[in-house]
Order: C-alpha cells, then sequence, then structure tokens
C-alpha cells in the first residue's frame, strides 16, 4: 500500500476503503499528536482527533487540492480545536505530570535532563505566548509545517504566519534570556 496522500486521495475517490484506512492511518498519530498538545490531555486529544477525521471524512469529496493534503488536515483539526474551546471554554493548564511525558531521547541522562529541563521552559514559554503566536508556533515547528501550510491551516496569509512567527520568537529569545538570568543568579546565590 503507497503512503503518497495524492495517490491514497484518488484511490479514495475511486471508491477503494482500504485506502481511505490507509490514508487515516498515515495522519492519525501526527493529528493526535497536535491536538494533544492543544487541549492538554489524552482524552479530549482523542474526542478532537475523531471529531477531526470525521469531518474530512465528510468534506473529502470536495478537497480541491489548492493545499496539500496535510495541511488541508491539519487546518481542519486546528478549527475542529478552536471551536471546541470556543464552546466548552477549556483552559490550557497543563500538569508537571503532562511535560514530564514530553521529553525523551537517547542521550546521557545529564543530556537528557538538561534537554528535558529546557524542553520544558521553552514549552510552557510557548504556552504564555497570545493564542495567535502559540498555534502559529504549535503548527509550523511542533507539527513541522511549512510557513505556506502553516497558514492554510490557519486561514491566513503566508505573510501573518511570517510575522507571527517572528512575534514569537523574539517574544520566546527574550523570556529565554530572562530565564537564564534568574537561574545564573539562583546557582550564583547557592554557591556563596
Amino acid at each position: 500500500m503507497t503512503s503518497d496522500p495524492n495517490q491514497l486521495l484518488e484511490r479514495i475517490r475511486s471508491g477503494d476503503k482500504a485506502a481511505a484506512v490507509a490514508l487515516i492511518e498515515l495522519f492519525y498519530q501526527r493529528i493526535y499528536c497536535f491536538l494533544r498538545r492543544l487541549a492538554a490531555n489524552e482524552a479530549d486529544a482523542a474526542d478532537l482527533t475523531q471529531r477531526t477525521f470525521g469531518r474530512v471524512w465528510q468534506a473529502l469529496p470536495s478537497f480541491a487540492g489548492r493545499s496539500s493534503i496535510g495541511s488541508w488536515i491539519h487546518g481542519i483539526a486546528y478549527h475542529i480545536y478552536v471551536d471546541w474551546r470556543r464552546a466548552d471554554r477549556h483552559n490550557e493548564f497543563r500538569p508537571e505530570e503532562w511535560w514530564l511525558t514530553c521529553a525523551a531521547g537517547d542521550t546521557s541522562p545529564d543530556e537528557a535532563a538538561a534537554k528535558a529541563d529546557m524542553q520544558t521552559t521553552v514549552y510552557s514559554l510557548v504556552d504564555e505566548l497570545e493564542p495567535d503566536l502559540r498555534n502559529t508556533i504549535h503548527l509550523h515547528y511542533y507539527q513541522g509545517l511549512t510557513l505556506e501550510e502553516t497558514a492554510e491551516a490557519m486561514g491566513v496569509a503566508t505573510s501573518t504566519v511570517k510575522y507571527r512567527r517572528r512575534l514569537a520568537l523574539d517574544e520566546l529569545q527574550k523570556k529565554l534570556t530572562t530565564e537564564r538570568a534568574i537561574l545564573g543568579s539562583a546557582t550564583r546565590a547557592k554557591t556563596i
């Protein structure tokens, strides 16, 4: 079975149900991870992922191919999430246990700990960004969408995504510099 989304789409349009299953399998984990990051828990992410693929299935006949299938599905997922947030007024609190599950790697324990600390810091700083900036970072960096795909998913111009990305990166850099200064002061105070 091919893993090319465009070939799968053509086979789906010809009535191949196995191709539909293959398309879902191709994107399911990425969409689930994206929605887990946004929704902050697995149960809501699973529900939102199901809603996303339900909507994908309904909209598939009208997919015109003006964007990549991946960015189109991410766009549907993003809008499902936004609608869910508006309707249920969910907060975005993430417990410490959630952050601990984010770190992974094949590095030494001290490198893994330093990487986990940095990831936790960056993730928490990203979460402090205003929603448009935060969601731009999530789609572009965490989901690996191009700038154009991120723009398509969010329903904005590519120039808007570039602007939001620059604002977010500038803000994150300032916050990281502040965090490092605070940590440096605390470390020096402990050694005195």
